[in-house]
């Protein structure tokens, strides 16, 4: 059973029953029910259609459903007017449902939790980890962003008179590029490799809406991407930055995004993914980690905190003036900082070790392995600590 067939999958046919006149809630629960009967099925008889075989089945358990109901009656003149299921259509409605996930009767954190669940893939239990809360409280938090969207959703008049084709949906732009980035994101640490998805959706949003935010973020996902492979060594440990062979980035990916990044400056409309952009082009342009320009780099996180004001983009910075002005300035930026911040301890180690400081350095390296939010930057923090202790020892 291939799996990241079913997970690419599901969200094209959960947009197919909802443009047929499915509402929401129930549109997704059909889908999950007809991803159950394939998990079934389909080891021992997979279907030649994948996709058409997903519409047809879950398009059949949502008449099953609704025959159920007491607006059976005009649920059922409705769906007498839709041709019987067959192929699926090859339009891609994937985005369109990104705009509905992102309604603005939605918080945007709601808005991001729905659109991982029900457009990324990700499970209940992973999006409930990335926003650190109990599962159970995330699954309540997707089930009232469901029933809201079912509420207030696109009608089939609407959806058929408003030409879903196009990009007029009343989803915010901004919370579908924060949806978007978080989805590559997930991809990029390796859980769930939808990295690619989300460049793939990403390039279709750019390609249909003129935003510099929207080309910012491409830029920004393309710059990371170049990187993907020299991110880890044979044996999946991380890598850092600064000691990633750079003869194994991608080129290619980082001329083009430095283009997009370009092109989307010179409009003076500046946003945070630009600012984020232009960062990561700063570290792609340097040929060696030595050579960054790392004042360059804190002028953007300036910026980029002031467009934010965001405590994790200071915590950044203070790593980029501890390059820049030393590593005694960046502890001063430190200081001001929460040290409850996710990484606050490992960077509070790093800039030690820099200063000179090994016990202290080793000590907090130590204890930012016991935070690390996966096993391997547990990993790479532990050896960090052990490293320290040696040449200590030495």
């Amino acid at each position: 059973m291939n799996e990241a067939l079913l997970r690419s999958l599901t969200p094209s046919v959960l947009a197919i029953l909802v443009r047929r006149g499915a509402d929401f809630a129930a549109a997704e629960d059909a889908v999950q029910d007809a991803l159950v009967e394939a998990l079934r099925v389909w080891p021992a008889d997979p279907p030649r259609d994948a996709k058409g075989w997903l519409v047809t089945v879950a398009w059949r358990k949502f008449l099953d459903a609704t025959r159920a109901d007491v607006a059976r009656r005009r649920r059922e003149d409705r769906v007498d007017e839709e041709p019987a299921p067959g192929p699926a259509p090859g339009a891609d409605d994937t985005l369109q449902l990104y705009f509905l996930c992102a309604h603005p009767s939605l918080t945007p954190s709601s808005a991001v939790a729905l659109t991982l669940r029900a457009v990324g893939g990700l499970t209940t239990r992973q999006i409930a980890q990335a926003y650190l809360v109990p599962e159970a409280t995330m699954a309540q938090r997707i089930s009232r962003a469901k029933r809201t969207v079912s509420d207030v959703g696109v009608s089939p008049a609407r959806a058929k008179s408003r030409a879903w084709g196009r990009f007029d949906q009343p989803g915010d732009v901004a919370t579908v590029l924060r949806v978007l980035y978080l989805v590559f994101n997930e991809g990029y640490s390796g859980d769930v490799d939808l990295a690619a998805e989300a460049i793939r959706l990403t390039r279709q949003l750019a390609a249909a809406i003129d935003h510099p935010e929207v080309a910012g973020l491409l830029a920004l996902m393309l710059l990371h991407h170049a990187r993907r492979a020299a991110r880890t060594a044979p044996d999946g440990s991380l890598v850092p930055l600064a000691e990633q062979d750079r003869g194994r980035w991608d080129t290619a990916l980082i001329a083009e995004g430095v283009g997009i990044l370009q092109a989307a400056l010179a409009r003076d409309r500046l946003g945070e993914f630009q600012a984020q952009a232009a960062i990561a082009a700063l570290h792609a342009d340097a040929p060696t980690a030595e050579e960054t320009d790392w004042v360059q780099i804190v002028e953007w996180y300036d910026e980029l905190t002031r467009l934010t004001d965001s405590p994790v983009v200071r915590l950044n910075r203070a790593v980029a003036v501890g390059e820049a002005d030393g590593p005694r300035a960046g502890l001063a930026a430190l200081a001001a900082l929460d040290d409850s911040l996710p990484r606050h301890t490992a960077v509070a180690a790093y800039l030690h070790e820099r200063d000179g400081d090994l016990a202290t350095a080793a000590r907090l390296y130590a204890e930012a392995a016991q935070k690390a939010p996966n096993l391997a930057e547990r990993c790479h923090l532990t050896r960090q600590a052990a490293r320290l202790n040696a040449r200590r020892g030495g």
